[in-house]
């Protein structure tokens, strides 16, 4: 069977081995034996969402809203701009107005950052998100685009879409990765700040409506293994069963489905599991003749129109905050012990591996990349996973070993088929959680840096 793959990580292999240097996902990288584990943090998220965290930075024709879920939205327009979109072809005025965060000094000077947010767009808005900060030399990155977003992709919508090409020579964009183009140099981000566009047709009170934004900083050690966590806990979460090779062939508009769509799969099984999905309204579009219209739709409107495809990690965080009252983010776990952590608390995880077919026993296939769930541990502490990588929706539950697992998710090098050195993710995942969780939530998030 051939797995799903991921253009970032098949771009990443081929850049890693073309170049050999640089740093983990979807930057080149060079081979190096395995790193002892460290006891200094190798992770650092940042996120603002609350009233006064919208008040705390410099805005510029944006306002912070209170209430139960504390938003940014455009206030007074600073000023108005044109946007040729280079995937429809057609230009449009638009009033827009900005937030900048504070800069914030992350914990982890960093060779990696993933900016992800959470935001409703009606038609007719959209939003921009930007990264610029000082690396540990003290001097400045140029102002990144981590993505330009919308919820919708209707006449009078742009295209979601990444930005390529973009870097100074010593950091660079990857789809929706900032990286530091050599990491062997010593050289990191110590500090940066995200800026936050919200555009909108001119002379509307429509507005884009932000609850959350941030990012994950990162500086994961070169490894081919990791060492083995204890098991620590027996639970399964019911969340329900795709399969992405249902669909194998449909719409070739946003990528052929099959193969290329685990990560929007992965994305609805969990979005379910919250008890959220897609309307009868949402669904009319979709083939009737097409099983399980909502992973289709989760296709569509998780489409990277630069990337090509619907692997986008923070596109899919957020897609699946579009809906009712929830909050997604992309971050990086140090073990299967945080993903009990989660599990423990009714919350199931979306983890990106790659791997031979011979390194994960029972998975039949291999992978350049590949997005799957976690969905609880059995008594002997292996993986269920909910795997879309199979022939229909009853086969998608497997239970997986928790040594090779954790290896095949966490370790940032990994040789491929033809015994070159490739990259791997280093422990990325999705997490996608209620805006207003439990108590036992809250402090399973709060633990893994996520509140």
């Amino acid at each position: 069977m051939t797995s799903p793959t991921s253009r970032r990580t098949v771009l990443a292999a081929a850049l890693a081995a073309a170049a050999g240097a640089g740093a983990v996902s979807a930057a080149p990288a060079a081979a190096a034996p395995s790193a002892p584990a460290r006891a200094t943090p190798l992770v650092d998220n940042a996120f603002w969402a609350s009233y006064a965290d919208w008040r705390s930075g410099t805005a510029r024709g944006t306002l912070a809203v209170s209430g139960a879920r504390p938003a940014l939205v455009i206030g007074t327009p600073a000023g108005r701009t044109d946007y040729a979109d280079p995937h429809t072809g057609k230009s449009a005025t638009w009033e827009y107005a900005t937030w900048t965060s504070p800069l914030h000094r992350s914990a982890v000077p960093a060779t990696e950052v993933i900016a992800s947010w959470n935001a409703e767009t009606p038609a007719g808005t959209w939003l921009q998100i930007e990264l610029s900060g000082r690396y540990s030399d003290n001097t400045a990155t140029p102002w990144y685009v981590m993505g330009r977003w919308t919820s919708g992709d209707g006449d009078g919508d742009i295209r979601r879409t990444s930005v390529d090409d973009q870097t100074d020579g010593r950091s660079s964009i990857w789809t929706d990765t900032f990286s530091v183009d050599d990491a062997a140099s010593g050289l990191r981000l110590a500090s940066y700040q995200l800026r936050l566009t919200l555009y909108r047709k001119p002379g509307t009170r429509l507005t884009p409506v932000v609850h959350r934004a941030g990012a994950m900083a990162s500086d994961i050690p070169d490894r081919f293994t990791v060492p083995a966590s204890t098991p620590g806990l027996a639970r399964e979460l019911t969340v329900p069963r795709y399969s992405q090779n249902v669909h194998a062939g449909q719409y070739p508009e946003y990528d052929n489905g099959g193969e290329a769509w685990c990560s929007p799969t992965s994305s609805q099984m969990i979005i379910e599991y919250w008890g959220r999905k897609p309307t009868a309204a949402d669904l009319a579009w979709v083939n009737p003749a097409f099983a399980d219209p909502q992973v289709c739709h989760a296709a569509r409107f998780t489409f990277d129109y630069q990337y090509d495809g619907c692997g986008n990690w923070p596109f899919n965080a957020a897609y699946a905050a579009t809906y009712r009252d929830m909050s997604a983010a992309v971050t990086r776990l140090g073990s299967l012990t945080d993903v009990e952590t989660l599990i423990r608390a009714g919350i199931p995880v979306i983890t990106s591996q790659s791997f031979l077919k011979e390194e994960l026993t029972g998975a039949g296939y291999g992978t350049s990349g590949h997005l799957m769930t976690v969905i609880g541990f059995t008594a002997g502490g292996d993986v269920i996973a909910n795997d879309p990588a199979s022939p229909d929706n009853p086969a998608v539950r497997r239970v997986y070993r928790r040594s090779e697992w954790e290896t095949i998710w966490l370790r940032t090098k990994r040789h491929n088929a033809a015994g070159a050195v490739v990259s791997g993710t280093g422990g990325v995942c999705y997490v996608y959680w209620p805006a207003q969780p439990t108590s036992a939530q809250r402090r399973a998030l709060t633990s893994v840096g996520l509140l």
